[in-house]
């Protein structure tokens, strides 16, 4: 081979080289921008999927009800026919079998979810069913921002998930997720996302790789109850509804204390504990025991790399981002409106929440908690809808307590009327006895902290 020869293929290589690093770079600059960069918008803090999920909100708010109501219609008729009938045609067709062929149990809180959705669109039936309170919280204001974020969350998602962030955060962050969380490098992401963003983009994130077989059952279990957290835009907002934005430093100090504690010890009992170590998908799991002669950052660049160089192109993408948006359209939506109605009917109309709340007027006095009679019922409440707990306490007087009750609303995590209906919705290994012990495991968990904490700002 002449000189000219060998520095052409020199060049191609090199070429080629630079192109691989430059797909997985851009892409994954681009999903980090959206996904978990904040910005400033109109003396707000938020994320760019989320101010594009406002935007379009509001400009379709008026209209989205109907539209959410028609899609869980279709959605109710298509998982009947294709689950009581199994037509042939859907056997050579995966995602649609995997989006319409579901347990009976599932497909009757389909049918539930669009009967709510009719019955608060038009108000009929009972009004406990439509009010503002219940199935209207949910149709009119939680449900079209969740059509909007999975919109474009779905969209964007392949940006975070294939071009190789992961692979390089699984590999740097594996030595400090492992030992502290019991959880692979990857789940930073998720975190991150969450606290960016929105709870409900950490889960359809956590799903997203638990399907694809990058978490065990018990890591995916771990990552969407535990690192789902509520997002810094919506702590702002229950502090402001406290009357309590002057706290904002201590509250979200306390938050994350109390958050980190509960993360470290949540994993290691059950029933988290007890889930089990297997994949769904064998083989995606990355190791980082043999290193060569390769450093962590070198081996992680690596697997970026070349899991940025597996893509197919753009056209892959897109088709992988828009499926993403029907299945949780068409998977996660209905359980939403469904399960959310039921809690929030409970919250507002039974005592339920009053009765549990009961063991906690006892530990609230030990803890020396003002009001601790009014404040027992929040600790429980936030289980139906993490802004309940806000509504009930906002009307006690002392900051002491209003200021435990914020912090306690947004470390517990599971809300039916969003997180947890949406885990229960998605693949991933979790039941709601599961959700219901979380949920007081981070109550217990958290609470003494975030008085001790109070005890000390105040």
């Amino acid at each position: 081979m002449t000189g000219k020869n060998r520095q052409k293929v020199n060049t191609s290589a090199q070429n080629r080289t630079i192109a691989n690093y430059l797909r997985f770079i851009i892409p994954s600059l681009v999903g980090v921008f959206l996904f978990m960069v904040p910005l400033k918008v109109n003396g707000d803090i938020t994320i760019p999927v989320a101010f594009l999920a406002k935007q379009v909100e509001g400009l379709l708010l008026h209209a989205l009800p109907t539209v959410m109501t028609v899609i869980l219609l279709i959605v109710a008729l298509l998982t009947a026919w294709m689950t009581l009938l199994k037509p042939s045609f859907i056997e050579d067709k995966p995602f649609m079998k995997s989006l319409f062929q579901v347990h009976p149990s599932w497909l009757f809180i389909r049918i539930l979810g669009f009967i709510f959705a009719v019955m608060t669109l038009l108000k009929l039936g009972p009004e406990w069913v439509w009010s503002g309170d219940t199935g209207g919280l949910l149709l009119f204001e939680l449900i079209p921002l969740l059509f909007t974020i999975f919109l474009f969350a779905g969209l964007f998602l392949p940006l975070l998930l294939n071009y190789g962030l992961l692979e390089f955060f699984g590999v740097m962050l594996n030595k400090v997720m492992r030992p502290v969380f019991t959880l692979p490098g990857r789940s930073s992401i998720d975190c991150l996302a969450s606290w960016m963003g929105d709870g409900t983009i950490g889960v359809l994130l956590t799903n997203k790789q638990y399907e694809e077989g990058f978490y065990t059952k018990r890591e995916a279990a771990v990552i969407g109850t535990t690192f789902s957290v509520v997002s810094i835009t919506f702590s702002i907002v229950i502090l402001t509804y406290m009357n309590l934005e002057h706290l904002f430093i201590q509250y979200y100090l306390t938050i994350v204390l109390a958050g980190f504690v509960a993360a470290v010890i949540c994993p290691r009992i059950p029933p988290l504990s007890r889930k089990p170590n297997t994949y769904i998908v064998e083989g995606k799991q990355t190791e980082t025991n043999d290193l060569g002669e390769l450093n962590l950052f070198q081996y992680g660049l690596k697997l970026a790399v070349r899991r940025a160089s597996a893509n197919t192109g753009v056209a892959s993408t897109v088709k992988g981002g828009v499926k993403n948006v029907f299945d949780m359209w068409f998977g996660v939506i209905p359980v939403v409106m469904a399960l959310g109605t039921l809690a929030l009917v409970a919250a507002e109309h039974t005592i339920i929440f009053e009765v549990l709340g009961a063991p906690f007027v006892p530990i609230l006095s030990v803890l020396q908690v003002p009001e601790a009679a009014q404040a027992a019922q929040t600790m429980v409440v936030g289980f139906a809808d993490m802004f309940l707990p806000a509504v009930i306490g906002s009307g006690i007087e002392s900051d002491f307590t209003r200021f435990v009750i914020a912090c306690v609303s947004v470390t517990q995590l599971i809300y039916m009327s969003e997180v947890g209906g949406l885990l229960l919705a998605s693949k991933l290994p979790v039941t709601f006895l599961d959700l219901v012990i979380i949920f007081l495991e981070r109550t217990i968990i958290t609470l003494p902290i975030i008085v001790l904490m109070a005890h000390i700002i105040f």
